[in-house]
């Protein structure tokens, strides 16, 4: 499919982008010696400018701008990759891709052919098959289940979903949001592999003034000693020689063996149990270790598997955590 350039300045992560340059004649030498281009490399310095302060850059597709428009994002990757600070490569792709995801959601609802180009970029860049039906978008259960991983809100659950004939039945704005984070990666992932080994001297300040902005969102992660309720609880049936299910058992060795506890540190919490065998704890122990076989060490469960086997006991400090690993962490910004 043939993109002109106002989708090429849509969605300039797509590799029509990077031919639509070449085509043009422009190097990045030029783009950094030509005065008449400067205004290439301050749109481009707007636009992660904007994506820091959490907002998402608005386009102008006027005729004259159009070339601009894509130039800005291709050196905006190239400043990114330079200057090399990941906070400002997670800002930018997460601005970037919730930009798109607007035109995505716009072109499956507009046009044919807009809606045949959002579904192209779909699939050829998240191998999600979408199809039209009536007023729906349509994907197989799998690729459904495949994207919505990401996602832990109950309304993305497939329960929670109109789900017919092994097909997921869902509107513009949710097919686009579903592939939100696969799309951010996929920019990011961009940044960091593109290689431009020589850059004009002109880039330095740019690169230097995005350092400096870098710096603003420096943060510490404090953590405390304190445990979460839940390995609260585990304990405090353990210390009463009551049973901890195996459930429980397995949250509370994962938690502590990725808290770097020894096995041998912590074996004699299950002396209680009431059907402690030290040869069994030591054995399983080692397995979750990952002392055994592939050497896989177990990850401790996440908070919703905790929730459905009864283990969670959340109190307000547990907000905005996922796993009992985070809990006590807090990020202080740089001052």
């Amino acid at each position: 499919m043939k993109l002109g350039t106002e989708e090429i300045a849509k969605y300039p992560f797509l590799t029509e982008a990077g031919n639509y340059l070449r085509e043009k004649g422009f190097t990045i030498d030029q783009l950094g010696s030509d005065e008449d281009l400067k205004p290439i490399i301050d749109l481009a310095l707007e636009r992660i400018t904007i994506s820091c302060e959490g907002k998402i850059f608005n386009s102008d597709f006027s005729i004259k701008n159009l070339d601009i428009e894509v130039f800005s994002f291709l050196i905006a990757v190239i400043l990114l990759k330079q200057t090399n600070m990941n906070t400002l490569i997670k800002r930018f792709s997460l601005a970037e891709a919730r930009r798109a995801e607007k035109f995505l959601e716009k072109d499956l609802i507009n046009s044919h052919t807009n809606e045949e180009l959002a579904i192209k970029i779909i699939k050829d860049l998240f191998t999600m098959n979408v199809t039209k039906s009536g007023d729906y978008f349509v994907i197989p259960a799998h690729d459904y289940l495949m994207h919505s991983v990401n996602f832990h809100e109950q309304e993305w659950k497939l329960v929670n979903r109109l789900v017919d004939d092994g097909k997921v039945f869902l509107s513009a704005h949710q097919t686009v949001r579903l592939i939100r984070k696969e799309l951010d990666k996929y920019i990011a992932k961009k940044i960091q592999s593109s290689n431009i080994a020589n850059i004009p001297d002109t880039f330095r300040k740019p690169i230097d003034m995005l350092s400096n902005l870098a710096k603003k969102f420096t943060v510490q992660i404090v953590e405390t000693t304190e445990q979460p309720p839940c390995i609260k609880h585990a304990l405090e049936i353990l210390q009463k020689g009551e049973n901890l299910p195996h459930s429980g058992r397995f949250m509370l060795a994962t938690y502590l063996l990725n808290k770097n506890q020894t096995v041998d540190e912590i074996a004699p919490l299950f002396k209680n149990a009431p059907d402690y065998n030290e040869k069994i704890t030591l054995y399983q122990l080692k397995h979750l270790a990952g002392n055994f076989g592939s050497g896989t060490k177990y990850a401790c469960p996440s908070c919703e598997k905790l929730k459905t086997e009864n283990l969670c006991f959340a109190t307000q400090e547990c907000n905005g955590i996922f796993n009992p690993l985070q809990f006590g962490r807090k990020r202080i910004p740089n001052a």
